[in-house]
């Protein structure tokens, strides 16, 4: 909007009608001057030059405008599936964190439990069932004196 209100000024300004006895050598200087700029000035962006350098790549000159606009959704493409990378990357990371902790947890309750059923077969041993017994004399159970008898029953 302020463009054009420019541009219609140095119309104005260019087109005025100016005697040429009133008129000095600073105003026409001042008049080409301002044709000149007109003619240099352009609303759109310059086009990128078809030489594909260093120097035009470090300058910015590769990403115009134009090229922005022509490419915005591939460049919402391109962040959204870096979002959702970095994303699944971190959950990932988290879940191998639990499985090393739950696999610890498997581990200790492993050998807890391989703790707890040693300590229980040694109690039931029968030598150790027999010691605690000879200390508890007031117990009715004793070792036998006799070996078994086995009894045939015929059929």
């Amino acid at each position: 909007m302020a463009d054009e209100q420019i541009k219609e000024e140095l119309t104005l300004e260019i087109d005025a009608p100016t005697p040429p006895d009133t008129a000095s050598e600073e105003e026409h200087d001042l008049k080409e001057t301002l044709k000149k700029i007109k003619e240099t000035v352009s609303e759109e962006d310059p086009k990128p030059s078809s030489q594909l350098n260093l120097r035009t790549i470090l300058g910015g000159d590769l990403l115009t405008s134009e090229m922005v606009r022509s490419h915005i959704w591939l460049f919402v493409l391109i962040v959204a599936f870096s979002i959702v990378y970095v994303a699944f990357r971190y959950q990932c990371q988290q879940d191998m964190l639990t499985i090393d902790k739950m696999e610890q947890q498997l581990k200790d309750a492993k050998f807890r439990a391989l703790s707890s059923s040693s300590r229980l077969t040694e109690k039931c041993r029968e030598s150790h069932v027999l010691e605690i017994l000879k200390q508890n004399k007031d117990s009715l159970l004793h070792q036998a004196d006799q070996p078994p008898y086995i009894i045939e029953v015929p059929e």
